[in-house]
């Protein structure tokens, strides 16, 4: 284990909606904050890079409108506006969980650099966050990386797994919390509930997406809470912040 105590809670941050090419959908952008019974905490990804926030010009230069644009998107949907809306700061996350370095997972990763930042060694090979399309405006920040290749128990509780397909790297979390049980944190291994029947046809390896779609469903069971990467229809029913899962 890479930390001591049992995973207490499961809080969701809002950090905002994204217009996926122009209507096709709308979905939420989601990080997760975990907490323990030793008052550890840890942030699952960072959402989109704050300067969208105040200059949405660097969006435009960065290309994001090929994908989409966001709306509404404000200081409170930044990672750091989400935990400030908690009283939290950067300062108090302990460790960063990198599912893997796409545009709307890694833009506020910089900011957490002083906590040790644990990603797949697969996903860390590239020489700088794959982001989107072309676009690889940040680099690696500088920082403790935990780098890891086969399922990783972080603390009594939470398990990651490396679920390839998305993207090779890709990480994904089932969490067993004292009350709600047993929840799977897909992210984009699963983005939408409708992936596997669709043959994951957006992943980098369908194939092995496929995969690490079956397993995850057989990990999380008939009983689990799924939560999807980004399935518009589930995002509007998930506790967020202040709400929480324990």
């Amino acid at each position: 284990m890479i930390l001591p105590g049992r995973l207490a809670r499961l809080t969701i941050l809002d950090l905002g909606l994204f217009d996926v090419r122009g209507g096709e959908r709308i979905i939420g952008i989601p990080a997760y904050l975990l907490e323990t019974d030793r008052g550890a905490r840890i942030l699952i990804d960072t959402g989109f890079p704050p300067a969208y926030a105040t200059d949405p010009g660097i969006a435009d230069r960065d290309g994001l409108p090929v994908f989409g644009r966001l709306l509404n998107y404000g200081p409170h949907q930044t990672a750091v506006g989400a935990l400030g809306l908690l009283g939290l700061a950067p300062k108090d996350i302990d460790l960063v969980i990198l599912s893997h370095g796409h545009i709307d997972h890694v833009g506020s990763l910089p900011l957490f650099a002083h906590a040790p930042i644990l990603l797949t060694a697969i996903e860390r090979t590239d020489p700088k966050p794959r982001y989107f399309g072309s676009a690889r405006p940040i680099d690696w920040p500088k920082a403790t990386y935990h780098l890891i290749d086969t399922d990783t128990v972080v603390c009594d509780g939470l398990t990651l797994i490396p679920t390839p397909g998305h993207t090779l790297g890709h990480l994904s979390a089932v969490l067993d919390l004292p009350e709600t049980g047993r929840v799977v944190l897909a992210i984009d291994a699963i983005n939408r509930a409708s992936e596997p029947a669709e043959h994951f046809a957006d992943a980098q390896d369908p194939k092995a997406a496929q995969a690490s779609a079956s397993r995850l469903l057989a990990l999380g069971g008939p009983d689990a809470l799924m939560i999807y990467g980004h399935e518009p229809s589930q995002w509007p029913m998930l506790r967020k912040a202040p709400a929480f899962y324990d």
